[in-house]
């Protein structure tokens, strides 16, 4: 076969394993169809299938397709995380500031100090920090991977709760809004280059003044173009933030913080977002799965894997909890918004791959990370939903009885 033969055959495979495994495993209630496909990347790649089946997987994944593979992910998650960016309303979180702040704050600080507590403990044995790595970028790495919330997965899960447009639906959105721009100005910190320090505050000074003037340029421009042009500022920010030293997906990030959703139709954009999931966003699972390694054996990689989960879900927990004796919220409340919290999913995913490709963590990290982040994604819907159900009977009857 030659490499387009090859290339279509891996594209099958990646499309089809995961919706047989969705639609025939009847998993929708605790395993959306994003969160299979997450799975089913490391399940292809050379931890599980690669090992099973050695020959068969050196044919298919042969390096001419992975790179291929690799152009399509890339674009992929530019467009994925320049959307994520274009979620986030800072006009309601600065409206519901105390609130936002306290909660947002609490729940990004709690896990990322267990987070890094479970650091400091890895330093001490080898295969965990990556050979670039200070031993403060790996602590605030593993920090703040055990910190991130996964705002567009996020999205998607209290769409399928029905809570998304409720007042409670608004206010997790608020909060996690926050914590993505704070875990993205950290993991600029993290990635800082000293030897490059130069390099990157100018392209932070020039990404200042071009928002300026494009954001002038997109208020005065037809609707049809803004698409156009939108996809220009995402290629041009991805390319300098790369340049500099940081990563592409970081500019591709800040493009979307500086855009308006108002510059597009919703319906629009919804169907942007879901067609790229749809069609662009398994490619780069699977070209993550081909990154996990079971190098140090399976069991220390899961061993790593409960360590990190447990120190994100228990963060994320008692920083809800604490927020909301501090807010005095309802009975049940700060439960629901914890384990919607620690919902990882994809951003998880791109988090830990810009912390491998920088050399901060190990393949062996990496692959923990990634477990961590698929078993967070899978808890969240069967925990949350009695738990919601109990609060929303509750109220149920108070309105009853008054």
């Amino acid at each position: 076969m030659n490499t387009t033969e090859i290339f279509l055959l891996a594209m099958l495979l990646i499309f089809v394993a995961p919706y047989l495994v969705w639609r025939l495993g009847r998993t929708d209630y605790f395993a959306p169809l994003v969160v299979v496909q997450i799975i089913m990347g490391i399940v292809l790649g050379p931890g599980v299938l690669g090992a099973v089946f050695p020959d068969y997987h050196t044919f298919v994944f042969n390096p001419d397709v992975v790179k291929s593979l690799n152009g399509i992910a890339w674009w992929g998650v530019m467009l994925f995380v320049m959307l994520a960016g274009m979620e986030l309303d800072l006009k309601k979180a600065w409206q519901h500031r105390r609130e936002s702040v306290t909660t947002a704050g609490l729940s990004l600080g709690m896990p990322l100090l267990f987070g890094c507590a479970a650091a400091a403990l890895l330093l001490n044995y080898e295969g965990w920090m990556g050979v670039k790595a200070a031993d403060w970028q790996f602590t605030l790495g593993i920090g703040m991977a055990c910190a991130v919330t996964a705002l567009p997965v996020l999205v998607l899960l209290m769409e399928k709760l029905a809570i998304l447009r409720q007042p409670m639906g608004q206010r997790i959105l608020r909060y996690a809004s926050l914590d993505d721009v704070a875990i993205w100005g950290v993991l600029a910190l993290i990635l800082l280059d000293w030897n490059r320090v130069g390099r990157q505050l100018g392209f932070l000074a020039a990404f200042v003044v071009l928002t300026f003037l494009f954001r002038r340029l997109m208020a005065r421009i037809p609707g049809g173009d803004r698409w156009y042009v939108a996809l220009f500022w995402l290629i041009v920010c991805s390319f300098g933030a790369d340049w500099a030293g940081l990563h592409f997906m970081v500019g591709a990030f800040l493009a979307g913080v500086v855009m308006d959703a108002g510059w597009f139709e919703q319906d629009k954009l919804d169907s942007l977002f879901k067609t790229v999931l749809l069609v662009l966003m398994p490619v780069f699972f699977l070209s993550t799965g081909l990154r996990t390694q079971w190098n140090m054996g399976s069991y220390s990689v899961f061993f790593v894997a409960g360590l990190l989960l447990v120190a994100s879900v228990g963060g994320k927990l008692l920083g809800a909890r604490m927020a909301g004796k501090v807010l005095r919220w309802k009975e049940g409340e700060a439960s629901i918004i914890g384990w919607l919290l620690q919902t990882k999913g994809l951003i998880e995913i791109i988090f830990a791959n810009i912390l491998l490709d920088k050399q901060i963590i190990t393949s062996e990290t990496f692959t923990a990370l990634l477990l961590m982040a698929a078993a967070s994604t899978m808890l969240t819907i069967p925990v949350v939903y009695p738990k919601l159900n109990k609060v929303q009977n509750r109220r149920l009857v108070e309105q009853a009885s008054s």
